[in-house]
């Protein structure tokens, strides 16, 4: 975690990966990020998909200028471009933009 002062949580972390296809990828380990514009946990909590648990390792404060093709890969998409055009489908009347900051959630499965 960086030394950025973590705000309140905006979101239950039971909302931090929805997205059925998301959840898919977590638990096949090819997920292992999830970028909110809130924060949805804090390192050391502890969430379940589909009965498999997870542990949140880092809450980091980035922007989406920071991401690389290897960031959109753990978030389980196969491109930073294809990230980019699905978040700007899902957010109708978004418009990138490089500055804006994200939370990243970074977990990974329990052990």
């Amino acid at each position: 975690m960086t030394n950025t002062p973590c705000p309140e949580k905006t979101c239950e972390i039971d909302r931090l990966v929805t997205h059925p296809k998301l959840v898919e990828m977590a638990l096949a380990d090819k997920k292992t990020e999830q970028r909110r514009d809130g924060v949805y946990a804090y390192p050391g909590e502890t969430f379940e998909l589909e009965g498999v648990k997870f542990t949140v390792v880092s809450l980091e404060r980035e922007t989406l200028g920071d991401m690389t093709d290897a960031s959109a890969q753990a978030e389980g998409y196969p491109s930073m471009e294809a990230y980019q055009s699905l978040i700007l489908r899902m957010h109708a009347g978004m418009e990138w933009n490089n500055n804006s900051p994200v939370w990243v959630h970074r977990f990974q499965k329990t052990a």
